[in-house]
């Protein structure tokens, strides 16, 4: 591969950003595609389904043959709130194939005790995503029902353009949270995209279910989103 090939993927990579290097298997000649290129013709179709899927594959493009080297970066989710939801969201993101990271200032609720080999942070928003910002591989689910806490990171998810934006609490709660962003100069597609109440409508009624439908939406929100 050529130095300046690698350099992109090694670039791509490092800014957590998708990219596909697609090799001639007749000629052995490669092409790097990063996610957020133009590209059409005969890569049009497989070119969205590699990105969408993760996987590596070889391909029958327009009469040749390709193998499509996918990379990915790994997708996480930041849940803000050490609350019962996390507790029972954490494992199951794990076993789902994604980082959580736990951000929560109350010290009272973020321990060990209550959330053992998790990546948990008993800091404001505010401290932590200065050295950890958000990204569009990133899923942000506010849990703490506390504007103080939760407003800074649901804004930060926005502009970073994260695939999925949750936040706990009823509509009318909903709308409050909505009213504060509108003053901060968000746009009414941009609030849209928060997703509130939080959750895939299973009718959960309890910490567990309420996990179950969060990491369900999330799967389906990074499945099927949209490819700039």
């Amino acid at each position: 591969m050529k130095a300046e090939l690698l350099a992109r993927i090694n670039a791509a990579r490092e800014a957590r950003k998708s990219v596909v290097r697609i090799t001639n298997l007749a000629d052995g000649t490669d092409t790097v595609i990063v996610e957020g290129d133009a590209y059409d013709g005969p890569f049009a179709t497989a070119l969205p389904a590699a990105f969408r899927s993760g996987k590596s594959s070889q391909a029958e493009i327009g009469g040749k043959s390709y193998f499509l080297n996918v990379y990915v970066p790994p997708p996480r989710i930041v849940a803000i709130g050490a609350v019962h939801i996390s507790q029972a969201l954490a494992p199951m993101a794990r076993i789902a194939g994604f980082d959580i990271k736990i951000i929560d200032p109350r010290s009272a609720f973020a321990t060990e005790e209550r959330f053992e080999d998790a990546d948990l942070l008993a800091e404001w928003p505010e401290e932590v995503l200065k050295t950890s910002p958000l990204d569009s591989y990133t899923a942000l689910a506010a849990l703490t029902h506390d504007p103080r806490i939760d407003d800074f990171p649901l804004a930060e998810a926005l502009r970073a353009g994260c695939f999925y934006v949750g936040a706990l609490g009823s509509r009318k709660t909903q709308e409050s949270r909505r009213q504060r962003l509108r003053e901060q100069g968000f746009e009414s597609a941009q609030l849209e995209r928060i997703h509130g109440p939080i959750g895939l409508d299973i009718g959960a009624a309890n910490p567990a279910e309420i996990a179950v439908s969060i990491i369900a939406e999330i799967i389906q929100a990074f499945r099927l989103r949209p490819l700039s």
